[in-house]
């Protein structure tokens, strides 16, 4: 006999609501990662693709000075801060207050937001974690290119913004890490294409994980 197969919730109504309203608020009822995230505290399902990737690498110790870029809704840097880290977050949205970090509100490429993400971590960052996503337009290409000028930006702030031997996770499109796979391995010892498990199986995302800032040659 074969396993039984996990009863799907089904929208008690959908008067209202758009196609592709109806079609996210389902996949959201029938998210395990959604409900186990609901279940332990967590802002949001994304939490679980850190917590992979800190239990796989290593990421994130007591301590540590972490930058967190796009944090809305702020699970990552709740996890963060559980780990024991010291957070400077940052979004274009507000964001609720995390009990032990500290969260601006603004535009990551305004050079005086870096300046202040800087300042308020009061020393350099052991890692630059980077969920941000730029504004979808439906286009592969042009959302693809989008992603990579985001993500070449977090590289470049974080070999201002990390300590030697620091490490930044910054989420792509695939396709995307072959343009800044030569910059990485230029700014730091090592880097590869990670995509956690938690990861949806209809998502284009992937993370590029770049570790061991090298230090800059006077």
């Amino acid at each position: 006999m074969s396993a039984e197969r996990p009863l799907r919730t089904k929208l008690r109504t959908a008067q209202g609501r758009s196609t592709s309203s109806q079609r996210w608020l389902t996949r959201q009822l029938n998210d395990p990662f959604v409900r186990l995230a609901r279940q332990q505290g967590w802002r949001a399902r994304s939490v679980f693709k850190l917590q992979e990737l800190d239990e796989r690498f290593g990421l994130l110790r007591r301590g540590a000075r972490v930058l967190d870029l796009g944090a809305a809704p702020g699970s990552w840097t709740q996890y963060a801060v559980k780990r024991g880290c010291r957070v400077v977050a940052v979004d274009l949205e507000p964001v609720e207050p995390v009990a032990g970090a500290v969260l601006l509100q603004g535009d990551f490429l305004d050079p005086a937001v870096q300046q202040e993400l800087v300042a308020q971590l009061g020393g350099p960052a052991e890692i630059v974690l980077s969920d941000m996503a730029a504004h979808a337009t439906g286009r592969r290409l042009v959302d693809r290119l989008r992603a990579e000028g985001l993500g070449e930006s977090v590289l470049e702030f974080a070999a201002t913004a990390l300590a030697p031997g620091g490490a930044c996770l910054v989420k792509l499109i695939k396709g995307g890490e072959a343009a800044l796979m030569p910059r990485a391995n230029a700014l730091f010892a090592a880097a590869k294409v990670v995509r956690p498990k938690a990861t949806r199986a209809d998502s284009s995302e992937v993370y590029l994980l770049a570790r061991d800032l090298r230090p800059v040659v006077p």
